[in-house]
């Protein structure tokens, strides 16, 4: 018989402004150990270096977890142009260096429209992305490396914000997967040299900005209670999705997984309801009945 988790049973999301030098896993459980939660998850990892909004996830947040690694993306990313490393920013080990050539705005404006839009971008070996069960960075430790296929990403929105000497300082909007280290070498290489990432800082992730989020230092000069009225609830980032309420019976069919003819003619997938308390995510066929597809039990929150 498997072992239950100890801690409590709490439930919503938490918005973190990571600090520097530790790495999302290490923030992660940092919260909660101190929460003692006896489930969390985060949303998509932030470099060691890089600071800025990371979404924890406790309890049955866990489950959209999932479904907020798809949100687009905001970061603010500082660019050493002349330098390149083997991790794609300024912790690497550095593999080659070149001069900037003297560039005018007239030039940088044409790099920041030839990088918007849909583009196709190579991985780092710096990542978690995985060959045969091994993950890439693990593979990069060892000085293996592992041809990566281009992949498609969009960048929505790339502003200058500042230029001086060989840093450039930029803001993104971007699609999921983009990693803005590959975006920073694409850039130097553009610019007829090399670069790195100097500093990042992720501002926004779907819904939620980098204006909410507390740091841990002021999370952890609150009580464990006080940080708990601080969670957004477990349906936030599921806003965009339509709601359907049922009644009292009609919930107690879908917790059993039970079908219900509700004669609707819309169709897709739909946030459950029985008054206030969200039952999870359901899928509204095209033959009017609400077929129950990812149940939250949220009656106790911790």
């Amino acid at each position: 018989m498997a072992r239950r988790k100890k801690g409590r049973d709490i439930h919503g999301i938490l918005l973190l402004d990571k600090p520097s030098g530790i790495s999302s896993n290490r923030a992660l459980q940092d919260m909660r150990h101190f929460l003692n939660a006896r489930k969390a998850g985060h949303t998509g990892s932030l470099d060691p270096l890089a600071t800025g909004l990371l979404p924890l996830c406790f309890g049955e947040a866990t489950k959209v977890s999932g479904m907020m690694l798809d949100d687009d993306k905001s970061y603010q990313v500082v660019i050493q142009l002349g330098v390149m490393t083997d991790t794609g920013d300024l912790e690497g080990q550095i593999i080659a260096e070149q001069p900037v050539p003297e560039l005018t705005q007239a030039q940088l404006d044409a790099c920041w429209q030839h990088f918007l839009g849909d583009i196709d971008q190579v991985p780092p070996m710096y990542s978690a992305l995985k060959h045969e069960g091994k993950k890439l960075y693990e593979l990069a430790r060892e000085g293996i490396q592992i041809e990566r296929k281009a992949r498609r990403v969009s960048i929505y929105r790339l502003e200058q914000l500042s230029w001086e000497s060989d840093c450039l300082t930029l803001a993104v909007d971007c699609s999921k997967g983009t990693y803005i280290r590959s975006l920073a070498e694409d850039i130097g290489h553009y610019l007829g040299t090399c670069a790195t990432v100097k500093a990042l800082r992720r501002t926004r992730a779907g819904i939620f900005k980098i204006d909410q989020a507390f740091t841990l230092d002021a999370l952890k000069a609150m009580t464990p209670e006080a940080v708990i009225q601080q969670l957004i609830a477990v349906d936030a980032p599921l806003q965009n999705l339509p709601a359907v309420n049922v009644s009292t019976k009609q919930a107690d069919c879908i917790r059993q997984g039970q079908q219900l003819d509700l004669n609707s003619s819309d169709a897709g997938t739909v946030r459950m309801y029985c008054g206030a308390l969200f039952l999870g995510l359901g899928e509204m066929r095209m033959d009017g009945k609400l077929a129950p597809r990812k149940l939250f039990h949220l009656e106790t929150t911790f």
